[in-house]
């Protein structure tokens, strides 16, 4: 299947030349998974059948998929094309194929039941595509777990009002995004690879940077900028998501 690292793949971090100041630290997203009902691990984890097989596309350090195949009692394939990240996920124990996700891959890992696509879709050029290929790489009957940022946050919302998009090294404004998402639009692109959408949640974002760090909600106490933020995902996910999450089935 191949276990081993290969130089088949370059980072998508390249993608990010001349936004910003200085290299993108490759291992930035390195960071724990809880799996909080109202984050996109705890909502990915009660999404994923028990026992499924599970490929983690993008798969990164591998902390996410830990978190999800702990969680779900289910095996890990990861995908992942920079080397390095790549690297700590198999530290981890994981098994990741150091590649950028196509139809050769897919024939060298076999069916799954379900495909997670986790903040990937927005790093690429041609979206459906990725999606045409999960069609290839699921059993029948399965599903794909996709999770993007949500463009219309308050906090780009905020931005946009006084003629500003920043790019950032993570979370929603991450200057390797090259497609951007609403709730509506990714719905769109999962019903055009032949996808219906059959749940859809939006994570709260309580450590997403513009939540701690952006006024107002930056003058607020963590006491009640967390609960603040889960309710008003809740009641306003559309505006307070930090996230879309969404499992869709073939049609």
């Amino acid at each position: 299947m191949g276990n081993s690292l290969t130089n088949r793949a370059s980072s998508p971090d390249a993608n990010a030349g001349g936004l910003l100041q200085g290299p993108l630290d490759p291992l930035r997203y390195e960071v724990p998974r809880p799996l909080d009902r109202d984050e996109v691990p705890g909502i990915m984890a009660g999404m994923i059948p028990a026992g499924s097989r599970f490929l983690d596309v993008g798969c990164g350090e591998g902390t996410l998929g830990e978190a999800l195949s702990r969680a779900c009692r289910a095996e890990f394939v990861g995908i992942e094309p920079d080397a390095a990240r790549a690297a700590r996920a198999r530290a981890r124990g994981l098994n990741v194929v150091v590649d950028y996700f196509g139809p050769q891959v897919v024939r060298e890992i076999g069916p799954v039941d379900v495909v997670v696509l986790a903040d990937v879709l927005e790093h690429l050029p041609d979206p459906q595509s990725m999606l045409l290929v999960c069609r290839e790489a699921l059993k029948p009957g399965g599903s794909v777990i996709v999770s993007v940022p949500n463009v219309a946050h308050w906090s780009v919302r905020a931005e946009l009002l006084q003629g500003r998009f920043r790019y950032q090294p993570t979370g929603i404004m991450d200057a390797t995004h090259l497609r951007w998402f609403t709730a509506d639009s990714v719905k769109s692109l999962l019903a055009s690879a032949g996808f219906a959408v059959v749940e859809y949640r939006a994570s709260a974002g309580v450590a997403v940077p513009d939540n701690l760090h952006r006024a107002p909600l930056c003058w607020v106490p963590t006491k009640y900028r967390t609960p603040f933020l889960r309710l008003a995902c809740r009641s306003w996910p559309t505006l307070f998501g930090a996230q879309h999450v969404l499992k869709a089935e073939m049609q």
